[in-house]
């Protein structure tokens, strides 16, 4: 081990920024060191693997251990490489045997004999047939701080002044790993930044300006909201598809302790099964094709802040369990990686199904949705908030006029009427195609709503056997019937005692047929 080898080794992983290439460069480094026929590197981390650990017996201390970082040698024996993370030793524990004991001491250590001296060997035959004759270990030192082990095994004498040179080379090696370690972490901390005025910028464009209206129905969901979003629980959000539940995470996240940190959504429909992983917790490079550089997951993006998942029943059952172990553990890996993360995410996840019908159906693990609705809110219908159909009508059309560059049209007595006699089935989103879509038709004239378009196509008119009826006659016959039911069940639609219920039409459709027909509705 010539001194000037090991200054070239120096000078070199001194140049390098990621970590595993630091680490590699020098245990290949000093193999190519006459005599030294394996060098290895263990670093300081989290007990990761304590149930399936073979020196779990041996370990005090559950929580820190050394892991094997960068092996290199090759037998003399069988000429078999050494460069495997995974074998007996991948983890060590804290003061056991020479290399536990050199990270918890600090010390270093020097077998100038390894064949007559096996006080620290566990297997002679190993340095025998190998024909180990030395041993060096060196604390990895930086700041005051133990990092890790380097540990080199030579077939030859190693000297107390090339055990000196190893040191003042351990701790340059130290120098460089810590270097490494803290550009990475800013490489990771830009990467994140990106990532996260990238969603700042989606959620621009995005926001629909929040919750408007006056109803019961929308102050009790305000009140939830209230309740709930200074807390860290977990919520579900449950409700019909354009009701306005992102709205809910937005405002949960921005009236909470995260409101200074971004709100991460995911859309678990539009997420690809084989990608599942990847894209919540993240991969590492040469994970799987195509894993051309690291990649930071959602989870690890919303650190510190929320998480919204949306459609959450759409996520595959086998995936389910990947899911719940960070949500119950607080902690999840990268793909491809071994090491353990630990994350501070709050959860918002919504879906517009029925998640008990799920469950029973073996579509939905119960131990997920039990840990996801801490706190359900339930986002009302339209339909149930019709109040506050014209301030939300006002609201969309000011703001659709000034991106559409149009004169902001005034609402009559008549489209008042017509928005608020009809049901919406599709929301509020709903809602808003149809004011956007008026408006571009009306070209600055009054505004008139085609609902008929809007709503799911009615299903055919029944024709009375025994006689032919022009169309009009079958439009003035389906509208008498359904006059008469409305005033039989005093203007209520949707259950079971309800005017679509009695004609045997989906509550939606009746909706339509009405709106169509111009049929006053009497009022519940």
């Amino acid at each position: 081990m010539e001194l000037e080898l090991l200054q070239s080794i120096s000078l070199a992983v001194s140049q390098v920024r990621t970590v595993e290439t630091v680490l590699k460069m020098i245990v290949s480094g000093l193999v190519d060191t006459a005599g030294v026929a394996l060098a290895r590197i263990w670093l300081i981390g989290p007990g990761d693997i304590c149930p399936t650990c073979r020196m779990s017996s041996e370990c005090a201390d559950r929580h820190t251990c050394l892991h094997l970082a960068a092996s290199a040698g090759r037998s003399r024996m069988d000429g078999s490489d050494w460069s495997s993370l995974d074998g007996a030793f991948r983890r060590f524990p804290l003061q056991v045997r020479k290399i536990g004991w050199i990270a918890s001491s600090g010390q270093s250590m020097l077998i100038e004999d390894a064949v007559s001296d096996t006080r620290w060997t566990l297997h002679p035959g190993w340095v025998r047939n190998e024909n180990i004759h030395g041993f060096a270990g060196h604390p990895l030192v930086y700041g005051g701080e133990i990092l890790g082990v380097l540990g080199v095994f030579a077939r030859v004498h190693i000297t107390e002044q090339q055990f000196k040179l190893l040191r003042v080379f351990a701790d340059q090696a130290a120098v460089s790993i810590a270097n490494a370690r803290a550009f990475e972490e800013i490489q990771t901390l830009q990467l994140r930044a990106e990532r996260e005025n990238d969603y700042l910028k989606t959620e621009v464009k995005e926001n629909l300006g929040g919750f408007r209206g006056q109803s019961p129905a929308l102050q009790r969901l305000l009140s939830q909201i209230g309740q709930v979003a200074p807390t860290d629980a977990s919520v579900l959000i449950l409700g019909e598809s354009g009701t306005g539940k992102e709205l809910v995470a937005r405002a949960i996240h921005d009236n909470s302790r995260r409101a200074n940190r971004v709100l991460v959504k995911a859309n678990c429909a539009s997420i690809p099964r084989e990608l599942f992983e990847s894209e919540f917790f993240g991969h590492v490079k040469g994970a799987f094709t195509g894993a051309m550089r690291d990649r930071l997951g959602r989870f690890e993006l919303a650190d510190g802040g929320t998480l919204f998942l949306d459609e959450i029943a759409e996520i595959p059952l086998e995936l389910q369990s990947k899911l719940l172990r960070v949500l119950q553990e607080g902690e999840f890996e990268r793909v491809g990686e071994e090491r353990t993360r630990p994350v501070d995410v709050r959860v918002i996840a919504a879906t517009n199904r029925d998640l008990r019908s799920e469950m029973a159906a073996g579509r939905f693990r119960a131990d997920l949705y039990f840990r996801l609705s801490v706190f359900p809110i339930q986002t009302p219908p339209l339909r149930d908030r019709l109040e506050d159909v014209v301030i939300l009508a006002a609201d969309f059309l000011e703001k659709a006029s000034k991106r559409l560059n149009l004169s902001i049209p005034r609402l009559t007595a008549d489209n008042i009427r017509d928005l608020c006699n009809y049901d919406w089935p599709g929301n509020v989103r709903e809602l808003q195609n149809v004011l956007e879509r008026a408006l571009i038709v009306s070209g600055g004239r009054q505004l008139r709503f085609d609902l008929r378009n809007s709503a799911p196509p009615p299903s055919p008119a029944a024709q009375p056997v025994g006689r032919l009826h022009t169309r009009g006659q079958l439009l003035e016959l389906e509208r008498s019937q359904i006059v008469e039911a409305l005033e039989r069940c005093k203007g209520k639609i949707y259950g079971s005692d309800g005017a679509a219920a009695l004609l045997g039409l989906r509550p939606t459709t009746l909706s339509s047929k009405i709106a169509a027909l111009k049929i006053r509705r009497p009022r519940p």
